[in-house]
Order: C-alpha cells, then sequence, then structure tokens
C-alpha cells in the first residue's frame, strides 16, 4: 500500500512536470478584449490602459495624436512642432490615494501647448473605480495635453473631468508612482519618466456607422397661376 503510494505521488509530481511552465519563465500575458491600447512605458515599468475610443472618440483621437506625433503643438520655445509630445515628460504630481498627474511637455503643470479640446462625460463613465485615465485641466473646456490616473474611485470629480481610459495592466505601478517621495507641489524629488506611449489595437477595428440616407427631397409647391 504505502509503495503504491509512493508510486501515485511519483507519477503526480511528474505529470506536475510536464504541465507547469518551467522555472523562470514569464507568465503568459492575460488575452485582452478587442480594443485601442496605450501602454505608457515609465522609468518604473509600462502601464496599459484600454481608451474609450466609442464613448469619449475626440479625446481618444488626441491623446493618440500627441503619443504618435500626429498634431501640432508649441514646444517651449514658442515654435508649433509635430512630433510625440510625451516622451521624456515627466509625472509632475503625484498624491498617494488620489492620482499621478503627467503629460506636460514643461514639467510643471503650467505649459500650454497651443490648443484645447473639448469636453466629453459619458453617463456610463464614473471615478468609481481605480485606475481611470482622464484629462487634467483648470475648469471647463480646458482640457489639452495633460493626463492623470487614479489611485483609488474618486466620486467627487464627476462630472468635471473626461475619462477616456482605464488601466489594465499595471495599477500596482500607479500605486508606487504615487509613493515616491516628492518636494513641493507634490512633485516627485527624482523624476519618472515616460519613455513612450505605445498605441495598439487588438482585435479587428470597430465597425464604421452607417450613413443615413438622405430624405427625398420634398416636391417644390406649383407656382400660382396667373389670371
Amino acid at each position: 500500500m504505502i509503495r503504491a503510494l509512493l508510486l501515485l505521488t511519483i507519477s503526480g509530481a511528474l505529470l506536475a512536470q510536464t504541465t507547469q511552465p518551467p522555472a523562470g519563465a514569464a507568465p503568459a500575458a492575460p488575452a485582452r478584449e478587442p480594443g485601442l491600447y496605450a501602454t505608457l512605458n515609465t522609468t518604473l515599468g509600462p502601464i496599459v490602459v484600454r481608451l474609450f475610443e466609442k464613448e469619449a472618440p475626440a479625446t481618444v483621437r488626441n491623446f493618440v495624436a500627441l503619443s504618435r506625433g500626429g498634431k501640432p503643438w508649441r514646444d517651449q520655445n514658442g515654435q508649433m512642432v509635430k512630433r510625440p509630445l510625451y516622451p521624456g515628460t515627466i509625472f509632475h504630481r503625484v498624491i498617494p490615494r488620489f492620482m499621478i498627474q503627467g503629460g506636460d511637455h514643461t514639467g510643471t503643470g503650467m505649459g500650454d501647448p497651443g490648443f484645447i479640446i473639448p469636453d466629453e462625460f459619458h453617463p456610463d463613465l464614473k471615478f468609481d473605480v481605480p485606475g481611470r485615465l482622464a484629462m487634467a485641466n483648470a475648469g471647463p473646456k480646458t482640457s489639452n495635453s495633460q493626463f492623470f490616473i487614479t489611485e483609488v474611485p474618486t466620486p467627487h470629480l464627476n462630472g468635471l473631468h473626461t475619462i477616456f481610459g482605464q488601466v489594465v495592466e499595471g495599477q500596482e505601478l500607479v500605486a508606487k508612482i504615487a509613493r515616491v517621495p516628492v518636494g513641493a507641489n507634490d512633485k516627485p524629488r527624482t523624476p519618472v519618466r515616460l519613455s513612450s506611449v505605445t498605441i495598439k489595437r487588438e482585435g479587428p477595428a470597430p465597425a464604421a456607422p452607417a450613413k443615413r440616407k438622405p430624405a427625398p427631397a420634398k416636391p417644390k409647391p406649383a407656382a400660382p397661376a396667373k389670371k
């Protein structure tokens, strides 16, 4: 009986060895839902965000264009340039149990990239979960390039900032960045930088909305007959 149990244990161990990944192998990345994703490559690691292109289309287009260099913006010399804005920028304001903020090409939070975009508030998107990617602003209709990522639910921001993405990988890095040592104005003493932002689509692109057929022209009334 003991010998049988021993053989069973050895067989189970051999089976486990054949089904388990080899030691040191990286775990398989979780499958992603179809959609548009942004990977924020920081000096502390990557943060992957799913972009809400249907719910906040203008904001997502703006973010993608600034990430890829597809939109002109004003640099620190006052010149309009057309290159990726985010590489080399820092998270200039970080607050534990609140958020991390970046996207300013001057690194001060006071930069002006020379444009603004409209606010987009979708009824299904609230600051009710951690990991919301949203636009920073100085009030209504002042969003441009700066963004923030929440560490915790922040319902007091509902209706004030456009939500245009959700962290799907790397939320632990948001918490880590939020806790780096800071100086004045919650600015990290050692900069946490964005080296790049990579945009990638998973699965097919969403179908374009069908064009409505124009309504048939109404017949013009006949001119009154002359008497």
